[in-house]
């Protein structure tokens, strides 16, 4: 027996997909024959399926046979601007089934060749879809399959590719321009779907014996293909369908592995075919069958609410491709996964990741799925806000905003509101105070209404049980040592006031951190649960002293052995002066790297370079255990 590998991207695309189903769909609609112009795929045993279907294939020049209202289909390839003209002005009905990538790249060569741009497309000049992409910049596009024929490059050029064109000529025409066009706009138009079949086909075409190439013998996508493949595997076959496998690899009891992918217009049911005559031949065992059976499912239900998991194929700054079932492609933008500012999604996802999303939109422009991880997350959010309504739970609150009649704050984005009435035991006079804090609150009230969800909370309940309930016998139960937990109350520049079980501590800057604390609001936050040490207690004048840096050990001891010289190290960018930035190595050691170290570059301040909360590697060069000093260098890290 054999072992047969698939490809896991082979066969149909969306935009395939989406063509063949709007041609059935239509049939089945006007219940009369329908029309593509032109076969509507390059696959003749799809070609003959729809004709089978009563759907039709005609070329430009027998349009005028067509009687009124008939329907005719525009294949995924799309056409010249002309011809949609031209059909426009008969009477009859224009599906327009070009693949959204198509439309994209017509667009924008139509957009650049009216200002002032010479088109150049990578591709086949015969291939329809270079043919209809020609068509919107008035069929003047230089058009080059690897960058032999560009002799004389424009003055100011725009670059597209054909969908299905390989990677490696996109490279060839480009590093042709560049350097030689005064000014050079280059969009690489290669469809996604295109790129993940030829990354998995070369993959899999390097681990196998021999490898089988299914597709219609004029698909560009498909010989492609078969030009990657064979590059890799001396014994690759281009087959339409079963009937072409060939004899002498299946035959062969030297070819233990064979690989199989398929052309983007070739579906499945010729895939399924080849298998199960290479299984009925016993080439190899139903192991291989139950392999394209978990392949060629797509029952993905596709509805906005929906939540599904997919697996991200390409990803850029700001957006991620993701694949849904087997044949359906969704688009991830970067709003829809995070809220920060200048992000770039690359630095959270990655090529066969696989993530949870909810369907927000089931077709946009391009005729793919939008979905969110955002909204996953909210729907998780109301949930875990529903089940502390009903368990009278408190929950930590980030105060937004003053309203009128209160506060509006956020549980982890869910908007909050707090009646000015439940934010403390007495009347409140400064609102603004609260804005930026993060406080404890019960809900009181959660209802769904018709604009949204309608959430209250109070703080007042929660402050008026502790109270009761604990200021009494706190003084009795406090002794030097002790270690306790307590709420931060107030905050001032010589530290804090920390509530303990009632009981306002004094909680000294000093005492805060082994590091100095310029600004105790830096390390502490109003409603912030923190764990001291009892210093002292002062029971007849009701002072207490508290102390957080008791509970850990200096830090500062054996600086020297816990940081050898010459090593790199990982900490986090906590602060800025003008001569450097300082780095926390860990809780209570901060490392200086100087303004000199921070770059090979010169630089007029750290920020231009480093952000606060940011992770960097650096070299340690120096320290100094009694001074309590520790010296860093980015800049030598990068010479190394």
């Amino acid at each position: 027996m054999k072992e047969v590998v698939l490809a896991d991207k082979a066969g149909y695309c969306f935009g395939v997909k989406r063509a063949v189903d709007s041609a059935l769909r239509l049939r089945e609609q006007h219940n009369k024959p329908i029309y593509t112009l032109g076969p509507l795929i390059h696959n003749n045993d799809v070609v003959n399926f729809l004709k089978d279907k009563e759907i039709y294939s005609v070329e430009l020049d027998e349009i005028d046979k067509l009687q009124v209202d008939d329907v005719i289909i525009i294949r995924s390839h799309g056409v010249p601007k002309n011809v949609l003209d031209k059909l426009k002005n008969h009477k009859v009905v224009v599906e327009n089934a070009t693949c959204p990538y198509v439309s994209n790249i017509q667009q924008k060569v139509e957009k650049y060749y009216k200002e002032g741009y010479s088109i150049i497309i990578v591709g086949d000049k015969s291939h329809p879809e270079v043919v209809g992409i020609n068509g919107w910049c008035n069929n003047s596009a230089i058009i080059s399959k690897n960058g032999e024929n560009l002799e004389e490059i424009p003055r100011r050029v725009c670059v597209v590719s054909q969908t299905t064109e390989k990677q490696s000529n996109w490279e060839k025409v480009l590093s042709k321009i560049i350097g030689s066009a005064k000014e050079l706009i280059a969009f690489n138009t290669i469809c996604s779907a295109t790129e993940v079949r030829q990354k998995s086909a070369e993959e899999i075409s390097k681990e196998v014996d021999a490898m089988i190439v299914i597709g219609g013998f004029n698909s560009s996508n498909t010989t492609k293909l078969y030009e990657i493949c064979k590059n890799n595997c001396d014994n690759t076959y281009h087959v339409e369908n079963l009937n072409g496998l060939p004899r002498e690899i299946l035959n062969n009891n030297k070819i233990k592995k064979i690989g199989v992918t398929a052309g983007a217009s070739t579906p499945d049911w010729i895939i399924k075919e080849a298998i199960e005559k290479m299984k009925d031949e016993k080439v190899l065992n139903g192991e291989e069958m139950e392999l394209y059976e978990q392949y060629s499912k797509d029952n993905v239900n596709i509805s906005v609410g929906k939540i599904l998991e997919g697996e991200v194929f390409k990803v850029n700054d700001k957006e991620a491709y993701l694949t849904i079932g087997t044949k359906s492609e969704a688009i991830l933008p970067i709003n829809e996964y995070t809220k920060e500012e200048n992000a770039s999604l690359k630095n959270f996802l990655k090529s066969g990741d696989r993530i949870r999303a909810k369907v927000i939109n089931r077709k946009n422009t391009d005729g793919l799925v939008v979905l969110s991880t955002i909204e996953v997350e909210r729907q998780k959010l109301y949930e875990d806000l529903r089940v502390a309504f009903e368990n009278k739970e408190v929950i930590e609150v980030v105060v937004k905003e003053e309203v009128k009649g209160g506060l509006v704050a956020s549980y982890k984005g869910i908007r909050v509101f707090i009646p000015a009435s439940h934010l403390e035991l007495n009347r409140v006079s400064n609102f603004k105070a609260y804005v930026g804090n993060t406080i404890n609150v019960q809900l009181i009230e959660f209802e769904r209404q018709r604009n949204g969800m309608k959430i209250v909370a109070s703080r007042r309940d929660i402050l008026k049980g502790e109270k009761e309930t604990k200021e009494v016998e706190t003084w009795n139960n406090l002794e030097e040592g002790q270690i306790v937990e307590g709420i931060v109350r107030r905050i001032s520049n010589f530290g804090a006031f920390v509530e303990v079980n009632g009981v306002d501590g004094l909680l000294h800057s000093s005492e805060i951190s082994w590091n100095k604390v310029n600004n105790p609001n830096e390390l502490l936050k109003v409603g912030e649960k923190v764990k001291v040490s009892i210093l002292t207690v002062d029971k007849e004048n009701k002072k207490l002293s508290l102390s957080i840096k008791k509970l850990s050990e200096n830090p500062w001891n054996n600086i020297k052995e816990k940081y050898p010289v010459g090593n790199i190290v990982l900490g986090k960018v906590v602060r800025f002066a003008k001569f450097g930035a300082f780095v926390e190595l860990e809780p209570g050691v901060d490392g200086l790297v100087h303004i000199s170290q921070i770059s090979k570059n010169r630089i007029e301040s750290p920020e231009e370079v480093l952000k606060v909360g940011e992770e960097i590697k650096a070299i340690i060069v120096d320290v100094n255990e009694e001074q309590k000093r520790v010296a860093l260098s980015i800049k030598a890290l990068e010479e190394i």
